[in-house]
């Protein structure tokens, strides 16, 4: 299995990034990482181990990107700058990352996915720019960070705004009219997979019922128990990406 680290200094955020690319050839999957994870914790976790055989046949290309989710959703700033971050990290992937991909020689196709925070950035990211992607899969994942379940706070402590309205899909999916976004949408394939006792169980549910009144295709997986651990990640990376 080839294994290829990247870095460079990124003019989007003012800052050196680094990334992980395991694999030579087959479907792109940019994996967005956990909530405040690294780039390397899909590797650590055994979680790229249990793509081996995909990666090593050339059915699947694993971009493991970095996150800045301790300087943006999870820093101790306002929540305007938390956004304000974001955006600055959604600029990086689309006009940096994006790029290293998708010019590849043997690129043939793109995939979205991530675990808990990172389902959430590969389920908004897909849904915002959806001209992109091919595949979207989110697991474990929160659409909306401005609610609170168990352990898991409001991350912009009761303020909302448009640009974050704008980057919650729980929000603006239910409103969105775009006749030429929507078809984008539907083309793509689009799986939620999820723990029946998962925190974000009910906003999975909510997401999949918006989807069907949109006339979106997609799967919505329900584990038992809470299904929110990388030893389920393992497995369910096998079964959706």
């Amino acid at each position: 299995m080839t294994r290829k680290y990247y870095k460079w200094f990124s003019p989007s955020l003012y800052r050196h990034m680094e990334l992980l690319v395991f694999g030579h050839a087959g479907a792109s999957v940019l994996f967005f990482p956990t909530r405040t994870a690294r780039f390397y914790d899909y590797e650590n976790w055994k979680i790229v181990e249990a793509l081996r055989d995909k990666i090593e046949q050339g059915e699947l290309q694993l971009f493991c990107v970095d996150s800045v989710d301790i300087e943006s959703f999870y820093a101790p700033i306002q929540p305007s700058e938390k956004i304000a971050r974001h955006l600055q990290y959604e600029h990086y992937i689309l006009q940096e990352v994006l790029p290293l991909i998708m010019f590849r020689p043997k690129f043939t196709s793109l995939t979205a996915a991530g675990c808990s925070l990172g389902g959430y950035h590969a389920m908004n990211i897909a849904f915002r720019y959806p001209e992109y992607f091919n595949k979207v899969v989110s697991m474990s994942a929160r659409f909306d960070l401005t609610l609170s379940a168990q352990t898991f706070p409001d991350l912009f402590n009761g303020y909302i705004d448009e640009k974050i309205y704008y980057n919650m899909p729980s929000m603006y999916m239910p409103n969105l009219t775009d006749v030429t976004l929507l078809e984008k949408i539907r083309k793509m394939s689009i799986s939620m997979v999820v723990g029946k006792e998962d925190p974000f169980y009910e906003n999975n549910l909510h997401l999949s019922a918006v989807l069907t009144s949109k006339d979106i295709p997609h799967a919505l997986y329900v584990w038992d128990d809470e299904a929110h651990r990388p030893y389920h990640w393992r497995k369910m990376v096998r079964l959706y990406l």
